[in-house]
């Protein structure tokens, strides 16, 4: 009869552990990074043959033997790799595209700006002497000089914010690497099995995530479960290796490039975030400098053209902008509307007119053209492997989840199995209660 109520108890508290690890997978079903958990049930071992009772069986009851989270290593590590993909794919779009808007190829950019200028330059050789449209072809070249300019100080506004994304975003990984460690301590004196066990594991796969989004890592998890972080492609020290930490730094040169570093040695990482981050600064760089070479051709061009001209005055024409190097300094000379030079030695707009030969092949108009169209080319592509990545990634996670995710339904019929296990047990003891109250009258 003992043997009897202490089969009936035991089931009374598995069953109720096992009712509170699924009440703990519907309350969290969207916590994000919970994974679902299951009680893990065993049969107790029996107590042998008891003095009045004699069977080819001993039955003992169940035990609890801790608390399991449905993982599949394979999965976590695809998924992970998955996210480190698309996320330097959405990055680098991202950044493109702000790229794309900087350099506008609208009414006020400079393709625009540079074609009316030409026309101004046209409509003035048909009246070389018309003061009016003198000093509309100067705002012209004013207008073309402003919109160089203005580009220069956008592309400058899309290389500072690639720069302060990737600093915030090397200071996110020091900080998930530094609450990983404090997990990892955490895991090494938690209880095998347990729930607490089975939290901090949650935490450490969210933190490890996050991680992988940024770079791509490799993990080695010891017997307790503490991770040991790699970044992938790196032949320096560990990101995390038990107590000791690899800081990762990130450095903005000159020219708006980015570098990325552990423990002060570069790494070129092939995937996360701060690798689409530093793409997108190359690329922006490699524009910034085209848009400056531009600009010194526009320049050159320019001032070569009007100077070889001749002013409503008669006398030689003189630059029309100056040039410092970069297309920020690029400035508009205050010349007024007699001095320019539309003349040439053999007519009044002569000079005017060979300004058609800084157009088409060569020139700084269809360099512009160029430049645009490479940079839309390279939207588009980037548009596509992000769309190819991010499939990727969310068929990586769905598999996932299908495993370590929490489906209400069925939590709702282990619920019930539970509930019902647990009154069978109670009704176990509430017999051998009976059972023994009866013997004991009987006596």
């Amino acid at each position: 009869m003992t043997d009897l109520m202490s089969i009936g108890a035991s089931g009374l508290r598995a069953y109720r552990d096992a009712l509170g690890t699924t009440s703990d997978n519907i309350a969290n079903a969207q916590t994000a990074g919970y994974v679902r958990r299951t009680t893990r049930l065993a049969e107790a071992a029996g107590s042998g043959d008891m003095p009045l009772y004699r069977a080819q069986t001993s039955p003992g009851g169940v035990l609890v033997n801790g608390v399991q989270r449905s993982v599949d290593d394979w999965l976590v590590e695809d998924s992970r790799t998955s996210i480190g993909g698309a996320e330097r794919a959405t990055v680098r779009l991202q950044w493109l595209q702000a790229g794309e808007r900087a350099l506008d190829d609208g009414e006020n950019g400079v393709g625009q700006s540079l074609t009316a200028m030409f026309n101004a330059a046209d409509t003035l050789a048909a009246d070389p002497t018309n003061n009016a449209w003198r000093l509309s072809f100067l705002q012209s070249v004013g207008n073309t000089v402003d919109a160089f300019r203005t580009t220069a100080a956008q592309l400058q506004s899309v290389s500072d914010g690639i720069a302060t994304a990737a600093s915030t975003g090397v200071d996110q990984v020091n900080s998930d690497v530094a609450a990983l460690q404090r997990v990892n301590e955490a895991l090494l004196r938690s209880r095998e099995g347990s729930t607490n066990q089975a939290s901090l594991m949650d935490e450490r796969d969210r933190l490890l995530d996050s991680l992988s989004g940024a770079l791509p890592i490799s993990v080695t998890l010891d017997a307790h479960g503490a991770a040991t972080v790699q970044v992938i492609g790196s032949s320096g020290p560990a990101l995390l290796a038990g107590p000791l930490i690899s800081p990762l730094g990130v450095t903005g040169a000159p020219d708006g490039t980015l570098s990325l570093t552990l423990a002060g040695a570069a790494i070129a990482p092939a995937s996360g975030s701060l690798s689409g981050l530093t793409a997108a600064a190359s690329t922006i760089s490699g524009e910034r400098s085209e848009l400056d070479q531009l600009a010194g051709q526009f320049a050159t061009q320019l001032n070569a053209a009007h100077q070889a001209g001749k002013d409503l005055n008669g006398n030689p024409g003189g630059p029309l902008v100056s040039f410092g190097g970069t297309a920020a300094s690029l400035a508009a000379l205050p010349l007024a509307p007699n001095d320019v030079a539309a003349a040439d030695a053999f007519s009044d707009n002569g000079n005017l007119l060979s300004f058609a030969n800084l157009r088409g092949q060569g020139g700084t108009e269809q360099g512009w053209a160029q430049m645009i169209a490479a940079h839309a080319q390279m939207v588009s592509a980037a548009k596509a492997q992000d769309s190819a990545a991010s499939t990727r990634r969310d068929g990586a996670l769905a598999a996932r989840a299908e495993l370590s995710g929490v489906d209400l339904d069925h939590e709702a019929a282990e619920l019930l199995r539970f509930q019902q296990a647990y009154e069978g047990s109670a009704r176990v003891i509430q017999v051998a209660r009976e059972t023994f109250q009866s013997i004991l009258q009987a006596i």
